[in-house]
């Protein structure tokens, strides 16, 4: 899978020890719009998704997390890469540790019907649902979100940049029809 781009803030010391944490997330789109959560608490959009256990495939962590976190059955052939971002950090949960986290973005489809969620209690608390939004409004949204949470503040800026790279891709596509 192609590296769409690399976060790596350098604030750690070379000695530490790194957990992996990989994670598979979603681009489900949904006429011209696109599938996000949408955190109640916290104000801000991300692809759902999440991590990968180490006895699971990509595209079966894919499957699960969708329909744990927004309660969709994901169509299995329908999907195709778009491309992975590497996120490297001093850990926030644990001293002399390095988070490191390779975030694989695939294209999918879903069926129609929808499932309940399963959310974990992290998941609940930050008050995780379904939002089906223009780009450009989960674009603008994750712009102005600030955390005092580093890890949050990473991430949403991860998920910001990649929502920008498919905003683009679309328009491409869109022109070229």
């Amino acid at each position: 899978m192609k590296q769409l781009f690399e976060i790596d803030l350098k604030d750690y010391n070379e000695t530490d020890t790194v957990f992996y944490r990989p994670s598979a997330r979603a681009i489900i789109i949904k006429g011209d719009k696109i599938a996000l959560v949408y955190s109640n608490k916290e104000k801000y959009y991300k692809f759902p998704g999440g991590g990968i256990h180490n006895d699971e495939y990509k595209k079966a962590a894919l499957i699960r997390e969708v329909r744990e976190e927004v309660g969709f059955v994901v169509v299995k052939e329908s999907i195709r890469e778009f491309g992975s971002v590497l996120r490297r950090q001093k850990s926030t949960v644990k001293e002399g540790e390095i988070f490191e986290q390779v975030n694989y973005y695939f294209f999918c489809d879903v069926l129609d019907e929808e499932v309940s969620q399963e959310l974990d209690a992290y998941e609940d608390e930050a008050g995780f649902e379904l939002r089906i939004v223009d780009i450009d409004e989960a674009i603008a949204v994750n712009a102005v979100y600030s955390s005092d949470d580093l890890f949050n503040d990473v991430m949403i800026k991860r998920e910001k940049r990649v929502l920008e790279l498919i905003r683009q891709e679309w328009q491409t596509h869109c022109l070229r029809q």
